[in-house]
């Protein structure tokens, strides 16, 4: 019987021991359970079994993240929320604008650059790490290209390699416009998770890939009247059909060039925080 009551007593003595050496140790520097650990005690009739580890799970729009960036649709704003362990929802908008003058062909040109676009993305990061694949749409765009054009009077210009004269009393004015598609898809890929699935909060995204916009809307116009090199016989343009001919062989160039940018390219690099 006292044996007995010896032995309860040193594995009580042995079991306060060893928890008051582990409420000693910082928590930081406690070892972590292993995946398969066997739970240390069990109650009496009772199995020890494996305990699994806990799987990942983020719940949907339970986070959320603020980035900016510099891409080739404009300076933008984005925000993104978690929808699982392995996909973001991100949205944002972009926006640009340049203006500048030219001359070329004898016409001075006031252009301008107007950017302004709204997206939407699903991030899928397949391996769960930075690296991610985020098909998607612009939702809206505003892209444009606008030149207005003129020729003072008494001078001269050249349409599709056919030179007029400006007439000084109705000089030659013109415009010029290149629309891309106020919708299209997306696709891109990069590095940076704006919803990190570990600690941490500032974040430095990257992205590339390209829009698909078909073929921009190309427009150009004259008004005004051309004469010869004398001022002599001056006549509108409307009404000069070489010189519409030569208007539609420019505007068919133009058309052309334009088309290259279907697949309009993508590049982006921004900073965001994770709240």
């Amino acid at each position: 019987m006292l044996s007995s009551l010896r032995r309860s007593a040193v594995a009580l003595g042995v079991s306060l021991l060893l928890a008051l050496s582990l409420a000693a140790i910082p928590a930081w520097a406690q070892p972590a359970a292993a995946p398969w650990a066997f739970r240390a005690l069990a109650a009496p009739g009772t199995h020890r079994y494996p305990v699994a580890p806990a799987a990942e799970s983020v719940r949907p729009f339970s986070q959320l993240a603020v980035g900016v960036k510099f891409s080739t649709l404009g300076a933008g704003v984005e925000v993104a929320t978690p929808l699982s362990g392995h996909f973001n929802l991100r949205v944002g908008g972009n926006f640009f604008q340049y203006t500048d003058h030219l001359t070329t062909n004898g016409i001075h040109y006031a252009a301008a650059l107007n950017f302004s676009s709204a997206q939407a993305s699903i991030d899928w990061f397949p391996w769960g790490r930075s690296f991610h694949v985020s098909p998607g749409a612009l939702v809206y765009s505003g892209n444009r290209i606008i030149a207005n054009g003129s020729v003072p009077g008494g001078t001269s210009f050249t349409i599709n390699g056919n030179d007029y004269v400006s007439d000084l009393a109705d000089p030659v004015g013109g415009s010029a416009r290149i629309d891309l598609a106020h919708a299209a898809p997306m696709l891109t890929f990069g590095w940076g998770n704006l919803i990190p699935r570990k600690p941490g909060h500032f974040i430095i995204p990257f992205e590339m890939g390209f829009a698909y916009i078909g073929d921009p809307k190309v427009g150009l116009n004259f008004g005004g009247s051309v004469c010869d090199a004398q001022q002599l016989g001056c006549r509108p343009v409307q009404s000069d059909p070489t010189f519409q001919s030569d208007v539609a062989a420019e505007k068919t160039k133009i058309q052309n060039n334009a088309n290259y940018a279907r697949f309009y390219p993508i590049l982006s690099l921004g900073f965001a925080y994770r709240f």
